[in-house]
């Protein structure tokens, strides 16, 4: 144990290491909060709102051109989304599960992987709904801007990286 000498106290171990991880931990989140704000997402539009009929969907690629999507226009309200009655959501079309591409089955109002049968709500925010998926997928952020929907960001992680933002 070690005394300090300002004001004659002794300084345990478990205090020394308390100390030296709260000091680590507060020196790194100036350099991660930097970084988080450098990875901005870019605003890409995607259709005119007015086009848009539903459960028809449309493909895109968001974040950048490796990372296939589809923005649709389902027939009721759904979780995070925008537009008329909240019913525009978007979402990565890379299965969860192995990276295979979904593809939006109207009859079914799922979309589904055709390599496992991973199938995903998205009235639901994309949540499996049966199959080897991890997680749901992840959700493209949308906002109507001058009459086209836009992609403006992304909620979770696209599959295979470790980071959405190249």
């Amino acid at each position: 144990m070690a005394a300090d000498e300002k004001h004659g106290q002794r300084v345990t171990r478990r205090d020394f290491i308390r100390i030296s991880s709260a000091t680590t931990l507060a020196s790194s989140l100036p350099a991660a909060a930097a970084s988080e704000t450098r990875k901005t997402y870019p605003v890409v539009d995607i259709a005119e709102l007015a086009a848009l009929k539903p459960d028809v969907p449309v493909a895109f690629t968001y974040p950048d051109d490796h990372s296939p999507a589809v923005l649709l226009r389902l027939r009721q309200a759904a979780p995070g989304g925008i537009g008329p009655g909240n019913a525009l959501v978007a979402f990565s079309t890379l299965c969860t599960h192995k990276g295979c591409p979904v593809a939006y089955r109207p009859e079914r109002k799922l979309l589904i992987c055709p390599c496992h049968w991973s199938s995903f709500d998205p009235a639901k925010g994309g949540q499996m709904v049966i199959g080897q998926g991890s997680e749901p997928l992840p959700r493209v952020l949308l906002r109507v801007e001058g009459g086209r929907v836009q992609a403006i960001g992304l909620e979770g992680l696209v599959y295979g990286r470790h980071t959405n933002i190249l």
